[in-house]
């Protein structure tokens, strides 16, 4: 995993891209995250997306959380060598706990060439206003946000950065997947290499 995300953490071309920030602990990654940015990336303006592996949620518990390395290289597994998707530890490196305020400023720096957004679910964007620095999120990146069940944001409150989207809604949770690799059952829901990953770390992370 050592050239993981050498592209992204040390640039070394100007390319200019629009590239979608998905945030998450990826714990772990499946296919209703994969669908999305699929989505993402083939029926909006986003060039790339980068999954960005978050080591600590400032809104969440720390519970049942797999290693910060362990989620990282399922996401790697996962993304493979698709060349629309980056995996990132960017976060892994900033001071914690993570703000996307401050991941985004981080980025903006080293890629000045770059566009940023940030994907957001439904049910994330009700809080939304309680985000750090989220006024500056919303004018100087913009936001892309995907269904997720039981939510349906009201358009015309909006404000003009954030874009609505027709994402699919693929309804699993990431605690389901964990569950049914403990009890030995086939989800389904990723690679034969990322599953049998899985399996190795759930078991030694059992309490």
């Amino acid at each position: 995993m050592g050239n993981l995300v050498t592209d992204i953490l040390h640039p070394t071309t100007k390319l200019s891209l629009k590239v979608g920030l998905f945030f998450g602990s990826f714990n772990p990654i499946h296919i209703g995250h994969l669908a999305i940015a699929n989505y993402m990336v083939e029926y909006t303006d986003i060039d790339q997306l980068w999954f960005v592996v978050s080591p600590q949620n400032p809104h969440k518990q720390r519970t049942n959380l797999l290693n910060d390395y362990q989620r990282l290289e399922l996401a790697y597994r996962a993304v493979d060598d698709d060349s629309r998707f980056r995996v990132s530890n960017i976060e892994f490196k900033l001071p914690k706990p993570s703000y996307t305020a401050d991941t985004l400023a981080y980025l903006s720096d080293q890629y000045p060439n770059h566009k940023f957004f940030i994907l957001m679910g439904a049910d994330n964007l009700i809080n939304f206003h309680k985000w750090k620095n989220y006024e500056a999120i919303i004018a100087n990146y913009g936001v892309y946000v995907y269904p997720r069940p039981g939510y349906k944001p009201d358009t015309a409150k909006l404000a003009p950065g954030i874009t609505i989207t027709d994402a699919p809604i693929i309804d699993i949770s990431s605690t389901f997947i964990r569950k049914a690799i403990r009890q030995g059952k086939k989800s389904g829901r990723g690679k034969t290499s990322g599953i049998s990953c899985l399996q190795k770390h759930t078991n030694t992370s059992r309490r």
